[in-house]
């Protein structure tokens, strides 16, 4: 009796402690002097935090059958509703077209297009997983959906963990390891997003789309992205690698940015994370270049540096947001929305009850989910109101 309570316990404490060390290990230590952040990566609050975000990914398994949908959905689409794989921009990325022909499309005419941008915590993600959202979308709005895919953050590889593995227990120097993946950060992540919205305007004839009706539609950093690229372009912000004529014109293309449970503030959702016990396995520090640079990459923030002539040429922007939302808290729109009535940009929250962080993309999917009518109202109208 008592060697199997002493057996319970092991599995219950050690297991959890096993994948939380493993998961640091991997992703990121906490960023503490000597052996502290060992002692930090294995407090009890800390392995309990990460155990519970853990355990709230397995909730996912209730989109199953969704993801054997779109799993076939991509593999039996033909040309008619979707031109796949085509790539643009600097980075070489590639880029899925989806056409509305529930009512039947004629590529001569010019209709709306909306880009969609995933989210994934800026390191994980693919266009594939949203074929089933781009075609709902394509037919209910009659627009083109472009589902385009951008720079990640990598994940660790095997020659990651080497290197952690040498530098920890060796005490190799950083400059003496050799590393093959290219760090992206946040700057290359929006220039594949211009790049995107670049290649609509050189190519959408082709594709019956007009280059001068284009908007941004984001799911949690998906969002974050958009709002961001539309500032950069406002501002002319000179780490985009394009000249202020080009970026003006683009912007123009821009007719609005639809967020979805978007991170707006990189501050605030920093402490959230902090508070949630991932500050250091979440890729966001890293991609944002360092804490220092928080406030310059947030569109909360970063839109008070904008001139009023800047911020006048900014695109209507229609934020959507779950209450239920414990992953990135429904105040990050809030807050957004106030710095956008502040700037005198013209925006629309909605705040959704019984809406989380996943449903509120994955629901946009299937008609039969239950939020799927309110979801697509909202977003018609917006763009009804946007368009027309």
């Amino acid at each position: 009796m008592i060697s199997a309570l002493f057996a319970a316990g092991v599995l219950i404490v050690g297991i959890p402690y096993c994948l939380s060390v493993a998961g640091q290990w991997l992703h990121g230590l906490p960023s503490l002097p000597g052996y502290k952040k060992y002692l930090e990566a294995i407090s009890p609050r800390r392995v309990y935090n990460l155990t519970v975000a853990l355990l709230d990914l397995l909730s996912y398994f209730r989109y199953t059958n969704l993801y054997i949908q779109w799993k076939a959905c991509y593999r039996s689409l033909n040309e008619a509703s979707c031109v796949k794989d085509i790539q643009f921009g600097k980075n070489e990325n590639r880029l899925d077209v989806y056409f509305p022909t529930a009512k039947g499309f004629d590529k001569s005419a010019r209709l709306p297009a909306l880009i969609y941008v995933f989210g994934g915590g800026w390191e994980s993600g693919s266009r594939t997983m949203y074929c089933l959202l781009a075609q709902q979308l394509a037919n209910d709005l009659n627009v083109v959906v472009i589902c385009t895919d951008y720079s990640l953050y990598p994940k660790p590889t095997i020659g990651d963990i080497v290197q952690q593995i040498n530098r920890s227990l060796f005490q190799i120097k950083e400059p003496q390891l050799r590393s093959v993946i290219k760090k992206c950060t946040i700057v290359d992540m929006v220039q594949d997003l211009i790049d995107c919205i670049g290649w609509t305007r050189d190519h959408g004839h082709s594709y019956g789309i007009d280059k001068e009706k284009v908007t941004l539609m984001g799911h949690s950093c998906g969002a974050h992205l958009c709002a961001l690229t539309a500032m950069f372009l406002a501002g002319e912000n000179e780490e985009i690698e394009i000249d202020t004529t080009k970026q003006r014109e683009l912007l123009s293309s821009l007719k609005g940015i639809i967020g979805l449970s978007g991170v707006y503030h990189i501050n605030d959702h920093y402490r959230h994370e902090t508070w949630r016990g991932i500050e250091y396995v979440s890729a966001m520090c890293r991609v944002m270049k360092g804490e220092e640079n928080f406030d310059r990459y947030s569109p909360a923030t970063y839109i008070s540096t904008l001139t009023k002539e800047s911020t006048s040429r900014l695109p209507p922007f229609i934020l959507l947001h779950g209450i239920k939302d414990k992953v990135v808290p429904v105040e990050s729109s809030l807050r957004f929305s106030s710095a956008l009535l502040v700037a005198s940009v013209k925006e629309t929250l909605h705040v959704l009850p019984d809406v989380d962080h996943t449903a509120i993309v994955m629901d946009l999917m299937d008609r039969n989910r239950s939020s799927y009518t309110t979801l697509h109202e909202h977003v018609r109208k917006e763009l009804q109101n946007i368009y027309f």
